[in-house]
């Protein structure tokens, strides 16, 4: 199966849509960890979630995560390149985004700053639609 990017702009949107909320975080800043490498099923495992697999492609790999923390979204992608077009895309929808080199963690402040304690990583925050009137 091929897997366009606007596929996965709108696979990731819809992501984003259902998993972040309004989240507090929580006050002070633990130490964050070297940044996690690895396969999803790895990533997923240092965070003790069995990963839920909506994306098996070449360019990405995305699951769905539960873990005693919340729910989130993790994908791997083939390249640096591509990773990076996905969060350009993805982060007009908003939301909360754990990045390290080849993946992303999607979800709520409070779920993204709890993964950072495990996996590193810096944390992105999508464009936000609050003061958007209706």
């Amino acid at each position: 199966m091929r897997v366009t990017r606007p596929m996965l702009a709108v696979a990731g949107a819809a992501a984003v849509l259902a998993l972040a909320g309004c989240g507090s975080g929580s006050g002070g800043e633990a130490k964050v960890p070297p940044t996690a490498t690895g396969s999803l099923e790895s990533l997923a495992a240092e965070v003790e979630c069995e990963p839920d697999m909506q994306t098996d492609a070449d360019t990405i790999r995305q699951a769905i995560c539960t873990n005693a923390t919340g729910k989130f979204v993790l994908a791997t992608f083939s390249t640096d390149r591509g990773q990076r077009e996905w969060m350009n895309d993805a982060k007009d929808y908003g939301g909360f985004y754990l990045v390290g080199r080849k993946w992303v963690a999607v979800g709520d402040n409070s779920v993204v700053t709890a993964l950072r304690g495990t996996l590193g990583g810096d944390v992105e925050v999508g464009t936000d639609h609050s003061a958007h009137g209706g």
